[in-house]
């Protein structure tokens, strides 16, 4: 495992100097995991992983980490604690040295302004680099590793939604059924959710980003699901409708686009086609139908040590899709006065066509 780590930093080391770019600091979490093999939320501290040009990476966290930085880590030794009361400055200066002709390469969308600042000025440094680009090619196809991680979290997802199907019964709430869902999986021993588990009945179910809450369900309603835990680092992502009870014509109708819509999705990936195919294979079929108005979100998103990655899924997107490029593919139907449908599963782009990750039923579910 310690050569994939390797590999990786390796490969970014190439990327700063084919962009003539000689510091930078990584401080996001999921791109620090990504690097190293460690995670940990720093909340309000800092912590920042330094590639400096011909130096071994250096690692500046809060002291109360460092134990089990060091244990994880095998691409560098020089991890580097500060304590609350001293803050990371002199520690920052002391270990890596300030150079007035360096360009400090960060991550533009993870790191404030303020912060920013404070790094420049500590360095003395006064030019700035986005770096989210390399990261984001980098972290764009997952290695053999990375898969066999995210397989493992798509098939949790997949029990999840068999534990929520069996906590429905008419009269309970929509937060019951989370609660259900995410004991039975605590109860072996998955600690956390990719996100915050959704269960959304009724009209709500209308709603594609709708929060949960004391609604119960009802005879006739469609409910949705979307969840997804997070195992090894690294997120599942998935979505599901079923009905309770009898449900209209309408309804049964919008479930069946959305389900012949996401199989041609599917049918579309393949590596070397642009991604905006994958979104107008499903957004056109849902128009024909004569639902386009009511699906008005991408079809999906990258996915892996977040479950919102680059790149996004959408019908403007003309990057080709590669091998080992992991996405979801989401289209739904939001209906204000009858209900909503989403179907998504976790893919695998290959040479020749997708490899689903998620293998819970599609096929509509009527409970009795």
């Amino acid at each position: 495992m310690e050569q994939v780590f390797l590999k990786r930093i390796n490969e970014f080391y190439q990327w700063m100097k084919e962009n003539q770019l000689n510091a930078t600091v990584i401080t996001s979490p999921a791109n620090v995991y990504y690097f190293t093999n460690f995670y940990s939320n720093p909340h309000e501290r800092f912590m920042g992983l330094f590639l400096l040009e011909n130096e071994e990476p250096i690692l500046i966290l809060p002291a109360l980490d460092v134990h089990e930085a060091k244990e994880k880590i095998k691409i560098t030794k020089r991890i580097y604690g500060y304590a609350d009361h001293e803050g990371p400055e002199m520690i920052i200066q002391q270990y890596v040295a300030s150079s007035h002709e360096r360009a400090l390469g960060f991550e533009e969308n993870q790191v404030s302004y303020k912060k920013a600042s404070w790094l420049k000025s500590i360095l003395k440094i006064k030019d700035t680099f986005d770096i989210e680009e390399g990261i984001n090619q980098l972290r764009l196809t997952k290695d053999s590793l990375e898969i066999n991680y995210l397989k493992e979290a798509a098939e949790w997802a997949d029990k999840a939604v068999e534990y929520g199907i069996e906590a429905i019964k008419p009269g309970r709430s929509e937060l019951e059924v989370i609660a259900s869902i995410e004991y039975k999986l605590k109860q072996q021993g998955i600690e956390k959710m990719s996100f915050d588990t959704m269960v959304l009945t009724g009209l709500k179910s209308a709603a594609p980003h709708g929060k949960p809450g004391k609604e119960t369900i009802q005879k006739g309603d469609l409910v949705l699901f979307d969840l997804g835990v997070k195992l090894n680092g690294y997120c599942s992502d998935i979505s599901r409708t079923v009905a309770v009870g009898n449900i209209s014509e309408k309804q049964k109708e919008i479930y069946s686009v959305v389900q012949q819509a996401q199989e041609l999705a599917i049918k579309s990936v393949k590596a070397g086609v642009p991604i905006k195919n994958i979104d107008l294979a499903a957004r056109e079929f849902i128009q024909k139908a004569g639902y386009g108005e009511y699906f008005m979100h991408r079809t999906g998103h990258g996915l892996g040590i977040e479950v919102h990655e680059y790149p996004s899924i959408h019908e403007k997107n003309e990057i080709l899709l590669k091998k080992g490029m992991v996405f979801t593919i989401e289209p739904g139907i939001y209906l204000p006065e009858v209900g909503g449908v989403r179907i998504e599963d976790d893919i695998v782009a290959t040479e020749e066509d997708a490899y689903v990750l998620t293998s819970f039923t599609k096929d509509l579910i009527i409970l009795t």
